[in-house]
């Protein structure tokens, strides 16, 4: 089968009604009688039911998502690639639309109101992407099937002898898992639906890489590098020969399959242009990549002015500091702080202290910002070999509900001596506290929603709050070095270049050369960076679009809440009022929080600072 099953005229229609924000699905009339025959209660626990109902479905068909948040029910398993359970997927969240949309939300919480409309938001968003065959083009050079499992295989807990032999048996599983994923590139190579060819090639290089390791120094061994005590030496001895010998005979020749299919099929047919508008239906796809990314309607030519006005503002700040110190312009600013050795890392270790030394006075100033705080722990870790040279600055990687594994700040220390450090504690702020780490880990522990909320994954709202948080931290009185405050500033010059190079190349048509001469010409970001910068933007389309405009949003609604509240704004009450549903679309945020400000208004006045919110 080459094409995903087509959306029916009611997805179609739900997706228009979605589109113009319009809530609930069904007609007032309808509603009024529906609420006539059912009691609100029992409507409540149709609904409860079915979101739960479609939690567990989702566990059971994503067993490796399942694992990684501690749900330890599937971990001998893996996903299914084939094309019919794509197929599959897209029926049974089109059976689940149909019931969770003929359930009457009149009389429904707020949060109740906004969990129906996220779920029905999911589905519709879902069936629109299936237009576009996003499946024929599973891997980048950022990921996909080749470093699934390997990555996997970090965030799992080894503790028992059960959990050894899911892992093998999950090692026995993959071989299928790479020729499902491999017909399915064939099908986007007849379908001309392929990333581009530079992008190719740098996963052929990863591939190589982890396809010619000995068994015993693959990440997929990673498990075999430490035994608890618990399991003995004869058990020991046989988890490692399995585990070797599925690695060894299974494992790694399917990635030399794999390499091959890359090295003689794929790559020669990559597309020439970087932009995805060199797609069929390309121009409609990047739109639709812009919706998803922002949950925003506002087009490509809208986003590209919002980033040139976002550079300007940010290089008129940054020029004030220049000035201050002595400098005449921007560029030559710009090329001392590039030369300077006190802003390069020593080394890997002295790179990852940095990111250390930042984060823990921002975490003694939390109780001045927020009511509710996350128990999880948070670390620093280096960032696997295999990953880094393609790979970001750094990333968070969320923890476990449960505590059993803290979330990390992953730091890529591929070039740690040329990498600068004036940027390090803004990213420490995005990546850890009060951004990703704290934000994420909120939502896996709130209370009284349905799971699904716990982990919904809106960008525009999970890094928007991660920028905003780089902002905070000059409002509450960081970034007293003057190196780190402008580090700041072209931390978010740069989130509002991607603005510009990301609606330049996938829309305006630009080369990649023209988003690497626009990078350098308003950033001083690092060239290891700029050249993985470019090639993220390209090989991901829209996503990049999500940082400004979320963090753009959020302090939109931190400046009306202000203005309209006047002395009574606590700004603990309105960061615990952001987080305290999980992440949410961006319309959606700003329906809450307009109900929020207009409760405080009417509150009474002379509420206990701090005190006025309360959940």
């Amino acid at each position: 089968m080459k094409s995903i099953l087509a959306c029916s005229v009611f997805l179609v229609s739900c997706s228009m009604m979605f589109a113009q924000k319009k809530l609930p699905l069904a007609k007032p009339a309808e509603q009024a009688r529906a609420a006539a025959t059912e009691p609100l209660a029992q409507r409540e626990k149709e609904m409860s039911g079915l979101l739960e109902e479609i939690w567990q479905d989702n566990l059971r068909h994503s067993p490796e998502f399942a694992s990684s948040i501690g749900d330890t029910r599937y971990n001998d398993q893996i996903s299914d690639y084939s094309i019919q359970e794509y197929n599959n997927q897209l029926a049974r969240e089109q059976a689940f639309l149909l019931r969770l949309a003929a359930i009457d939300a009149t009389g429904f919480t707020a949060q109740e109101q906004i969990s129906r409309e996220l779920m029905l938001r999911q589905f519709v968003e879902d069936q629109e992407a299936s237009e576009f065959k996003e499946w024929e083009m599973p891997v980048n050079q950022m990921g996909g099937i080749y470093s699934t499992y390997p990555e996997l295989a970090r965030q799992l807990s080894f503790k028992t002898v059960k959990d050894y032999e899911d892992w093998i048996a999950r090692l026995h599983r993959i071989p299928h898992a790479f020729d499902q994923v491999t017909e399915e590139m064939e099908i986007g190579i007849e379908d001309k639906r392929v990333p581009p060819k530079y992008l190719l090639e740098q996963v052929l290089e990863q591939v190589k890489e982890l396809a010619h390791q000995k068994p015993e120094d693959s990440p997929l061994a990673m498990p075999l590098k430490s035994f608890p005590e618990t399991i003995s030496a004869v058990e020991q001895q046989r988890i490692r020969g399995e585990m070797l010998a599925a690695i060894g005979k299974e494992v790694l020749p399917a990635y030399l399959r794999f390499e091959r299919f890359l090295e003689v099929s794929y790559v020669p047919a990559g597309r020439t242009d970087p932009g995805v508008w060199s797609l069929p239906d390309g121009d409609k796809y990047y739109a639709f990549c812009i919706r998803r990314s922002t949950t925003t309607e506002m087009t490509a030519a809208q986003i590209h002015q919002i980033g040139l006005d976002e550079v300007k503002r940010d290089e008129a700040e940054m020029l004030g500091i220049a000035k201050d110190l002595g400098y005449a312009d921007l560029k030559s600013f710009r090329a001392a702080v590039g030369e300077n050795p006190k802003l390069k890392p020593a080394s890997a270790d002295a790179l990852l202290d940095a990111y250390r030394g930042y984060l823990k006075p921002m975490q003694a100033k939390l109780p001045e910002l927020f009511g509710h705080l996350p128990k999880s722990q948070l670390e620093v870790v280096s960032i696997p070999e295999y990953r880094a040279k393609t790979a970001a600055a750094a990333y968070y990687e969320e923890g476990t509900p449960d505590g059993s594994r803290p979330g990390r700040i992953t730091v890529n220390t591929y070039n740690a001596t040329e990498r600068s450090l004036d940027n390090v504690e803004a990213i420490a702020y995005h990546e850890g506290i009060p951004g990703h780490h704290l934000q994420i880990s909120m939502a896996q522990e709130l209370q009284g929603l349905p799971e699904f909320r716990k982990y919904t994954d809106y960008t525009a709202f999970v890094e928007g709050w991660a920028l905003y948080a780089e902002r905070l931290g000059k409002d509450v009185g960081f970034y007293k070095d003057t190196f780190s405050d402008y580090g700041r500033l072209d931390n978010d010059e740069w989130r509002a270049i991607r603005l510009v190079v990301d609606t330049g190349v996938h829309s305006g048509h630009w080369s990649r050369q023209q988003m690497v001469d626009f990078f350098h010409y308003h950033s001083s970001l690092d060239e290891t960076n700029i050249q993985s910068e470019v090639d993220r933007y390209i090989g991901w389309p829209g996503q990049a679009l999500a940082y400004k405009v979320g963090q753009l949003k959020i302090l939109e609604l931190r400046d009306r809440a202000k203005q309209k509240l006047g002395g009574r704004f606590d700004l603990r009450a309105f960061h615990d009022e952001v987080l305290d549903s999980g992440a949410l679309p961006l319309d959606v945020l700003d329906r809450r929080v307009d109900a929020w400000i207009d409760a405080q208004a009417v509150a009474e006045f002379g509420a206990p600072s701090g005190q006025a919110h309360s959940k």
